[in-house]
């Protein structure tokens, strides 16, 4: 019998344009989300319309006024993670890999490996290492792909690995966008 994560995982597979919310099984409450707490509100919500303001520029091509919104969000609260993942992606699209995966792992290490920002820079990373060429750099351990997913997952012998197609569904399937919010 097929539990209704495995349900939802077939659903992603076989129609891959399909909205969202025609996922069977796929519950909003169980969205990985980063812990903001520790961050001073005022300067968490300055960060975030830094970051917003960001994707903006990269959305509309403008990569270097993006790369600098990112960094002035880095500079108020160095400790927070999605900036980093933020400002890799421009820097991937500007063509600037080594710095990318500088900042991707540095996302995963503020992150402590787990939540949304973790999640999109793990896939981020592998990514970038796969068309690297360092394919086997983009595979995770069955540890952090539990620290990532916030759940227990077996794995069987013969059966699906934690690579970065694996990654990419779960992006999908827990409806990750670009910044984070």
């Amino acid at each position: 019998m097929a539990t209704t994560h495995d349900r939802a995982v077939l659903q992603a597979i076989f129609n891959p344009t399909s909205p969202i919310g025609d996922i069977p099984g796929l519950s909003q409450e169980e969205e990985l989300i980063d812990d903001d707490s520790g961050f001073d509100t005022e300067l968490l919500r300055q960060v975030k319309g830094l970051e917003m303001r960001g994707v903006s520029a990269a959305e509309a091509g403008d990569l270097q006024a993006a790369l600098q919104l990112f960094s002035e969000a880095i500079q108020i609260v160095p400790l927070r993670a999605s900036a980093y993942n933020n400002r890799a992606q421009a820097l991937r699209l500007q063509g600037n890999t080594a710095e990318a995966l500088a900042d991707l792992d540095r996302a995963v290490s503020l992150s402590g490996g787990a939540g949304r920002t973790a999640c999109q820079a793990l896939v981020q990373r592998g990514l970038l290492r796969r068309l690297a060429g360092r394919g086997s750099e983009s595979v995770r351990s069955p540890v952090q792909q539990n620290a990532v997913g916030g759940h227990q997952q077996t794995t069987k012998p013969g059966g699906v690995k934690d690579t970065v197609v694996g990654g990419l569904l779960l992006l999908r399937l827990c409806c990750f966008e670009f910044c984070g919010e």
